[in-house]
């Protein structure tokens, strides 16, 4: 289902514009997830070349001054007592570089590194760094040309920044290493710049340091977090009304006025957003009458209480925004250029602030799994699914029906639970003890982007199985007595997805209900049958 206006909007947004430009101020996160995701070209505005050209000027006369400065005329790190003559200074940024990008493991996903490399050319465009404006030229032509340094998922300790993930790169546009080109093979960088017409660059006193040194991967995760789980949460209210629904529940504890006694942000929009959806419900109406609250005093916290958790997801999106909001803000170097032309050592490399969060979501996003699964598990239970088949199969015993996609859901809900262990409470010191306090703010961003995709598959089986227990209860989609909204999201589900019957093969099933998830267009599905997008 995605004729709907919603459904057109959204992939506009998803498509996003024609280009970026960078100038000196931060990037907005739709723009980082334009780039990163759906090769939005990128353009360096005239503000950020000249903002790069007298910073520039700065450096290059601390090139020539005999005293050592950190960066332009000295190692680095625990070498950084050791001053290199002028002649030596060019092999001493290759030498960084070329000794730095030494991660290993799998290679991370695209538009991580998209995302790692535009917003590394943000801070560039600041005009804090001291690089020429050449150099974010190259990460422009690199990006615009689809170009993406490999880079192994072990490496980063998030301190100074993402160190390895952001060598890589660097030794990339130095025409270097491997990439991946615009068709995705995995070819030597020299081999690939040549065909793209990109020359490679010599870098200069301090560029390297400067190409190295940031939070730019871990903030590059979090921005793409944040715009899926937003998502996802809208989507974990879809499915909370069906199964609402599904399990013969009410919807008197999604009341305003009950939510007003406990103002937490974001839980009066999930109550909200569920008294839309079961808005117009003949079953949600079945269950007002004396019979039914006599037998049903109250439904399971995993129903009841779903404001309250989707709630607290909310408000803790919006805190992590705001961390993002900072950090897209921010030149993190070391050492920086100031404005008034002094280059200082500093600390900002640190990923402690990006790191809690990515932790932080990821703590949310195992327990609003953890509720989906428990959902679930009662529709598949006959002492708890108030008059459906034993595990919604057609003909119990013969039939399985879903009994083993909650197992799956519950796999995947376990393993959320370990991800959900903060990465940012672990410290390994390095470099000879100059660096005894690290962040791990990327491992936190590599494990968020999974437990990501978990919770796009918990809520996935939750929506396949309370699709299939409407149309047991109800006798088919197109007899529905369910509300509008709910019956928005069954039409979209069957239009991949054949209604219940005996036992098939489910796995593509999942996987079918998965993409709907992920695409937006279960939310998009209810979106089209209610006045106003969910909240």
């Amino acid at each position: 289902m995605t004729s709907s206006k919603t459904a057109a909007s959204d992939r506009l947004q998803r498509s996003g514009p024609a280009r970026i430009t960078v100038e000196t101020g931060p990037l907005r996160p739709e723009d980082v997830v334009a780039v990163a995701r759906h090769g939005v070209d990128v353009v360096l505005g005239e503000s950020a070349v000249e903002a790069m050209r007298l910073s520039r000027g700065v450096i290059e006369s601390l090139a020539e001054d005999p005293l050592p400065h950190y960066g332009v005329s000295t190692g680095f790190g625990a070498l950084a007592v050791k001053q290199i003559p002028p002649q030596r200074r060019r092999q001493l940024q290759r030498s960084l570089v070329r000794s730095h990008a030494s991660s290993s493991g799998a290679p991370v996903d695209r538009e991580v590194i998209r995302s790692l490399m535009l917003n590394r050319l943000s801070t560039m465009a600041t005009g804090r760094t001291g690089v020429r404006p050449e150099v974010a030229q190259r990460y422009a032509a690199l990006l615009n040309a689809g170009i993406t340094p490999v880079v192994g998922e072990y490496g980063s300790l998030g301190c100074s920044g993402d160190l390895a993930p952001l060598s890589h790169c660097a030794l990339a546009v130095m025409g270097e290493g491997e990439v991946f080109d615009a068709a995705g093979a995995r070819r030597p960088a020299a081999d690939v710049l040549a065909e793209a017409g990109v020359d490679p660059i010599e870098l200069q006193e301090k560029e390297g340091l400067a190409l190295i040194n940031g939070t730019d991967g871990m903030l590059g995760m979090l921005l793409m977090a944040v715009t899926d789980l937003r998502r996802l949460v809208r989507t974990a209210d879809v499915a909370t009304a069906l199964t609402v629904e599904a399990l013969r529940g009410t919807d008197a504890v999604f009341s305003a006025d009950l939510h007003t006694l406990r103002p937490q942000p974001g839980q009066a929009d999930s109550a909200a957003n569920l008294r839309r959806l079961l808005a117009g419900s003949e079953m949600i109406a079945e269950t007002r009458g004396g019979d039914h609250r006599q037998t049903r005093v109250q439904d399971a916290y995993s129903l009841r209480c779903a404001p309250q958790v989707h709630g607290a997801v909310r408000s803790t999106l919006s805190h992590a925004e705001a961390v993002a909001g900072y950090e897209l803000a921010s030149a993190i170097d070391n050492p920086v250029v100031t404005i008034d032309g002094r280059v200082e050592s500093n600390g900002n490399f640190h990923g402690a602030p990006v790191g809690y969060v990515l932790d932080f979501l990821a703590i949310a996003a195992a327990d609003c799994a953890s509720m989906s699964e428990r959902r679930t598990d009662r529709m598949l239970d006959t002492s708890r699914s108030h008059g459906l088949n034993a595990f919604l199969a057609d003909d119990p015993g013969v039939d399985s029906g879903h009994m083993i996609a909650q197992y799956t859901q519950a796999g995947i809900v376990s393993e959320m639970k370990r991800l959900a262990v903060p990465a940012s409470v672990d410290s390994i010191p390095s470099s000879a003890m100059q660096e005894d306090h690290v962040s791990m703010g990327w491992a936190a961003g590599l494990k968020l982007r999974r437990a990501v995709d978990g919770i796009t598959r918990v809520l996935a089986v939750e929506i396949l199985t309370a699709a299939r227990g409407l149309d047991m209860r109800d006798g088919g989609v197109l007899a529905a007595r369910t509300a509008p909204a709910v019956t928005a999201v069954r039409r979209a589900v069957r239009s991949r997805v054949e209604g219940p019957g005996t036992d098939r093969y489910l796995a593509p099933e999942i996987e079918e209900v998965v993409a709907l998830v992920r695409d937006g267009e279960i939310v998009a599905a209810a979106d089209e049958a209610l006045d106003a997008p969910l909240a």
